[in-house]
């Protein structure tokens, strides 16, 4: 068997050394969102800036090797010129724009912003079930009943001590 000019691969030849950049993208596509939610979830937990760091490192290798394809070749970014003279948005430009919507918001965005909210919204209402409201307020939200109108300020004042 005898191939012309180019060396047999896996996938046709072996100028099409390109194709490899699509295993991480493949790999984002079905374990990305999973990844970025835990992170949301990560970072509404953790203060600091290392969780915070993750969430950009992370998807940074996949997101990266998959917009290479889309960029190049340059020479699709021209801008065709219409009969009239005036010049066109180039044709690749609304298919990268399909790929940040698709790819970089809804894979990548979306799974950590709806980690990091729903995971907020989760410690807010524990908090507010807990009673860690207001002092002189019970576990149920309502307030206390008052002796006389200083209470509540005598209240927060002993609060703000720390007694």
């Amino acid at each position: 068997m005898r191939h012309q000019g180019a060396t047999p691969m896996m996938f046709g030849f072996g100028d099409e050394w390109w194709v490899l950049l699509f295993y991480p993208a493949v790999l984002w596509v079905l374990f990305g969102p999973f990844a970025m939610v835990s992170l949301g979830v990560w970072c509404a937990s953790a203060p600091g800036s290392r969780p915070r760091l993750w969430s950009v490192l992370v998807p940074l290798i996949p997101v990266v090797t998959s917009s290479i394809p889309m960029i190049f070749p340059l020479d699709k970014w021209e801008r065709p010129v219409r009969v009239d003279g005036a010049l066109e948005p180039p044709e690749q430009l609304y298919e990268f724009l399909g790929y940040v919507a698709v790819y970089v918001g809804g894979i990548t965005l979306l799974p950590w912003l709806l980690g990091y909210g729903i995971t907020r919204l989760v410690r807010f209402v524990r908090s507010r079930r807990s009673g860690a409201g207001f002092p002189g307020e019970t576990h149920a939200g309502t307030p206390l009943p008052l002796r006389s109108p200083g209470d509540r300020t005598r209240l927060s004042e002993r609060h703000q001590s720390g007694l």
